[in-house]
């Protein structure tokens, strides 16, 4: 089930272990810990095409990126000792794609979250695009299940 977010406009997905959400560039991921949590409890491998999250020898998330990531740019923090906060940069080998699921067997986004987000990054891509438009009140439908609205040829 999603959730979203009426003033950061965040559409997320949501898992037994938290959430994830993604934009263009980046994809994060908000882990709920077990009150008392520090950072020197956490093992968080981050690698270009793998991730492994552990909190006190129970593991949370195994498996490879749905695609791959920029590790040297991914950040984890361990908030209000009860939250893990993790942040990896998108590889650049495939700008704006957005991420069906956070790894390529598990975490899928629901239907509806899915199209949420393809409309979110949609929306993301026009406005770097037309940096001197605001978008701020658009709308954007289209068919997102075959990767989004097309432009018409010309």
């Amino acid at each position: 089930m999603s959730h979203f977010d009426e003033k950061t406009q965040i559409v997320s997905s949501k898992t037994e272990w938290g959430l994830w959400y993604q934009t263009i560039d980046e994809v994060f991921i908000e882990i709920n810990l077990p009150p008392g949590t520090k950072g020197k409890d956490v093992a968080c491998k981050l690698t270009a095409t793998d991730i492994q999250v552990a909190v006190q020898d129970q593991v949370y998330i195994e498996g490879k990126w749905f695609s791959n990531v920029v590790s040297e740019d991914c950040v984890w923090t361990v908030e209000d000792r009860k939250l893990l906060r993790i942040i990896c940069q998108k590889s650049v080998r495939d700008p704006g794609k957005g991420w069906k699921s956070l790894t390529k067997d598990k975490y899928q986004a629901d239907v509806w979250t899915m199209t949420e987000m393809e409309k979110k990054l949609t929306l993301e891509r026009f406005q770097r695009e037309n940096p001197g438009f605001d978008f701020s009140g658009a709308e954007v439908t289209g068919n997102f299940a075959d990767g989004g609205p097309k432009l018409p040829e010309r």
